[in-house]
């Protein structure tokens, strides 16, 4: 994060809004399960197995799912080089409007399955030599580097703008405010206000120097 320009954070932040958003509305249609944030489904899994429990299946398919999004984005991001970025973004948004299209057509299934799939290929969107330098769909480190910025800022030897790791994650929880909110006050139009979203991301990309 601390090594990208103004304009690649800002963008970052955004994302982050949008897999909160999304998140939010799949948490809320699919009872407590998430389709970004996969070491909930990990641990309600672990718990499901333990109790013997048959529902276990659903988040190991979410799980899954969310591990082809991945796969399938970074094929993508491989095929677009330097264009990575808007490239990969369109997809998300194609995927969003995919699971838009199926809930309007009454699918959840199918809906849950275009989610996970989004949330899994947007982590490829900040990425160097084929790994993720920004996780957008998952918080944990980013709150790790915050407190160690913190940290160091007590100390008196922080790196300028160490501050950036809270603003994602404030980026990602009033994504998810939003997310529930339309999701309860107007849940037939939520997603396509995600697909929106990403979309109108993907052209800020586009307008983004082509990176190495």
């Amino acid at each position: 994060m601390l090594r990208y320009d103004p304009d690649r954070r800002r963008l970052a932040i955004a994302l982050s809004g949008l897999a909160g958003f999304v998140d939010a509305v799949g948490f809320l249609s699919a009872n407590g399960y998430f389709v970004s944030f996969m070491s909930g489904n990990s641990t309600r899994l672990g718990v499901a197995l333990s109790t013997g429990s048959s529902a276990a299946m659903i988040p190991a398919v979410l799980i899954a799912g969310f591990v082809c999004g991945v796969t399938l984005g970074a094929l993508v991001a491989l095929r677009a080089g330097g264009r990575r970025k808007p490239v990969v973004l369109g997809m998300v948004a194609m995927l969003l409007l995919i699971g838009a299209t199926a809930r309007g057509l009454g699918h959840e299934s199918f809906m849950l399955a275009a989610l996970v799939l989004a949330m899994g290929a947007t982590n490829n969107t900040f990425q160097r030599g084929g790994e993720v330098t920004v996780g957008l769909t998952y918080m944990t480190g980013a709150l790790v580097r915050l407190g160690q910025g913190l940290a160091l800022w007590i100390a008196g030897r922080a790196e300028p703008g160490w501050i950036q790791w809270g603003l994602l994650w404030a980026g990602l929880l009033i994504g998810a405010v939003l997310g529930a909110f339309f999701q309860s006050q107007w849940p037939s139009g939520c997603l396509w206000i995600a697909a929106a979203w990403a979309g109108m991301m993907a052209l800020v990309a586009i307008r983004l120097p082509v990176e190495s």
